[in-house]
């Protein structure tokens, strides 16, 4: 379905505002990351190659898988691009599709990306890779920055992630929980195959440090994680550490039993996803169980002035829409979308931008500058990660955070590349 329509009330961004001029220029000049190029024609694509579409998916409407500020992004990057010139010239078409969080959903908002011969999947979210992959892959269509919950994002060849997925997280938790003093590392994951690889990452990470390792198994879904959270606090002794790597809502239902638990010794951590500044609010800030708790994520803070931009076309052209620039969901969608326009400006403007030319672009090994929000992009041969796993994963780092005053900042600038983790 395409959004289109007159323009709206504001829409409520939910997240800190830090360079206000900034937001209110966003419709004046158009930032770096975005840059403009030259003005397309018609809205919708027609047969003359002129027009491009674009397709974003992510559940909505399904409980905790939910993610419908990507597809409340994507659409709203689609109205500033095409207000400032398009994508290298080209009128752009922003297809969103909700994707249920099934694997159905999955195969479907793949098929209409093909039928609508779309160049690009971009910033999209599911967990069902082996059902969506194939059919983009039979039709020559790049999945750029997907969010990173299935395998077949780190290894298809028409696969271009931006994020490392939850390996470079669970890895970089440890190398930050190494720098917190930890003694012993209680992790609490969920009970399937890839929380016992999160495990792996972790007891990798933590090796040389000689910490221990204790492996919570946690249902995926359940609203009293109690005996989880009494069996990771244990004795509550001096480097004790908890490390959650549930997701999102699992972790709020977790939070709950470790405030009655109050322990005085213990020291939280997770994983960006799992929480965000957002959860941090609802909580109850500095004085909620989140005070002081580490997170490892895939990029800069919310707090970072690299997501004024994005705070910007969100306020701007959001066309009303609640969008989390907290949330790394969002926060990949744009920069998938940053990806998409560096590489698309790559192409010969008298030549069609098609989703081979993408390819050819992307596969070229050129890096791709995100303006700070990751280090430089490239997906050449080189660059992979040398696993047979995931052998896509070029972005292997990730940056230490910490709930400080009841803001989520940077705990040190820049970031850390976990790279040799990963490559066990």
């Amino acid at each position: 379905m395409t959004r289109t329509g007159s323009p709206h009330p504001p829409p409520a961004v939910s997240g800190r505002r830090h360079r206000t001029t900034a937001a209110l220029a966003a419709g004046a000049v158009l930032p770096a990351l975005f840059s403009a190029t030259a003005c397309g024609g018609p809205a919708a694509a027609d047969a003359t190659g002129q027009d491009v579409t674009v397709m974003t998916f992510a559940p909505s409407g399904t409980g905790a898988a939910d993610r419908p500020g990507m597809t409340a992004l994507a659409d709203a990057v689609g109205r500033r691009l095409n207000a400032n010139g398009g994508l290298n010239g080209r009128k752009v078409r922003v297809l969103t599709c909700n994707e249920h969080d099934t694997t159905d959903g999955a195969t479907a908002c793949a098929d209409q990306a093909v039928g609508a011969h779309a160049v690009a999947v971009v910033g999209s979210a599911s967990q069902y890779g082996s059902n969506f992959m194939p059919v983009l892959e039979a039709a020559g269509i790049p999945f750029i920055g997907g969010y990173g919950l299935s395998s077949p994002e780190f290894s298809s060849p028409l696969s271009y992630p931006v994020n490392g997925g939850m390996p470079a997280l669970v890895a970089g938790s440890g190398r930050q929980l190494i720098g917190a003093g930890c003694k012993q590392i209680a992790l609490i994951r969920p009970d399937s195959r890839a929380g016992d690889a999160f495990v792996s990452y972790l007891s990798t990470a933590v090796k040389q440090a000689g910490i221990k390792v204790t492996d919570v198994k946690a249902p995926e879904k359940s609203n009293d994680y109690s005996p989880y959270t009494k069996r990771a606090i244990g004795d509550d002794k001096p480097g004790n550490c908890v490390l959650s790597a549930l997701g999102a809502e699992p972790t709020g239902n977790l939070l709950d039993p470790y405030r009655r638990a109050n322990p005085k010794n213990t020291q939280l951590a997770s994983v960006i996803g799992s929480f965000q500044q957002s959860v941090v609010d609802s909580t109850g800030g500095d004085n909620g169980p989140l005070r002081g708790a580490y997170a490892t994520g895939w990029f800069p803070a919310e707090s970072s002035p690299v997501w004024d931009d994005l705070r910007a076309t969100a306020r701007s052209y959001g066309n009303g829409a609640t969008i989390d620039v907290s949330d790394p969901g969002v926060q990949t969608t744009w920069v998938a979308y940053a990806v998409l326009q560096q590489a698309a400006g790559r192409v010969d403007r008298e030549k069609p931008l098609t989703a081979k030319a993408l390819r050819s672009v992307l596969d070229s090994g050129d890096p791709i500058d995100t303006a700070g929000t990751t280090p430089p992009l490239s997906w050449g041969v080189t660059n992979m990660l040398p696993t047979a796993d995931s052998p896509r994963l070029v972005n292997t780092s990730v940056t230490f955070q910490q709930v400080q005053n009841g803001r989520l900042v940077e705990q040190h600038q820049g970031f850390t590349d976990v790279r040799t983790v990963l490559a066990g």
